[in-house]
């Protein structure tokens, strides 16, 4: 079993490869079981290999590890959160610090696994903060937007 740290756009994640044949392996990444196939050009190469995921966010391995940062906090400071639900990309941000929102609005669209979801308002009230960007990579439970009174 083979442990690494890594820190992609930012964001750590603890990962650890189980099982690994030439064309497949099984590896855990901040919790979260993935069986991914390696590429032909990982093969060739095995500095550094990129993984292909079937179903799942990609995952690509940096050459050496590094030291584990801490996760994100989802708790806000100052109104109520919206957490991302998935792991994906921001696509879109279609609210502004300070504009009013209602309950049901769209706020973000967030691409995963191919795929358009909207990240709507659980409540009404002004956008107190944006912690996210467009084009920004997110985690499930990542602090996106705090909505106060």
């Amino acid at each position: 079993m083979k442990k690494y740290n890594y820190v992609i756009n930012g964001v750590a994640y603890e990962v650890t490869i189980s099982e690994e044949s030439d064309s497949s392996a099984k590896v855990e990444v901040n919790g979260e079981l993935y069986m991914v196939e390696k590429s032909n050009a990982a093969q060739s190469t095995p500095a550094a290999r990129p993984r292909t995921v079937t179903s799942q966010p990609v995952v690509q391995q940096n050459i050496a590890p590094t030291p584990s940062q801490p996760a994100r906090v989802a708790t806000p400071a100052k109104g109520a959160g919206i957490n991302s639900p998935l792991p994906g990309v921001i696509m879109k941000i279609l609210v502004k610090q300070g504009e009013e929102v209602k309950k049901g609005q769209t706020l973000i669209i967030l691409e995963a696994m191919k795929m358009e979801n909207n990240v709507d308002a659980d409540r009404d009230g002004h956008v107190v903060a944006i912690h996210c960007s467009e084009g920004g990579s997110v985690m499930e439970g990542d602090l996106l937007v705090e909505i106060g009174d």
